[in-house]
């Protein structure tokens, strides 16, 4: 009872800031427990323009994995994988390019991930739900 009472009460005063890192904590526990990837990095940023960030860097087997984390209520208007848009694709292609060229010997395959973290409003003390989209389109489909 203390336990959900404290989290309701952390919840409402959480900023979203601190609500995105717990969804990008709460992505990368799910992606390690329940698919078995490993972390590379997490919030990396393209050292030459700053504004290009990748929320998580992981490795599933042989396959480097670029994850993009979206944190939403669960009564959120637009779903988290469906805020990933035609703009932040484009930002992310340019991050993972720059991710790839940094590296001294690149990964034979890599793909872009999205994972989805709802946190549900009506209980504080519940997990969030997550969704895990693999192998997401990184350019506009026709």
């Amino acid at each position: 009872m203390l336990r959900a009472l404290l989290l309701k009460w952390l919840s409402q005063r959480r900023s979203p800031i601190d609500r995105g890192t717990a969804g990008e904590r709460w992505a990368e526990r799910f992606l390690c427990q329940e698919h078995g990837f490993r972390l590379v990095t997490r919030n990396w940023r393209n050292p030459r323009d700053r504004r290009e960030e990748i929320d998580l860097v992981m490795r599933d087997g042989a396959i480097l994995v670029f994850v993009e984390v979206k944190t939403r209520s669960a009564d959120a208007l637009v779903p988290g994988y469906h805020a990933v848009n035609e703009h932040k694709r484009g930002i992310m292609r340019r991050a993972i390019n720059a991710y790839l060229r940094g590296l001294a010997e690149p990964p034979r395959t890599h793909r872009f991930d999205i994972v989805e973290v709802a946190w549900p409003r009506a209980d504080a003390a519940a997990d969030p739900e997550i969704k895990h989209f693999a192998n997401a389109a990184l350019k506009r489909r026709h």
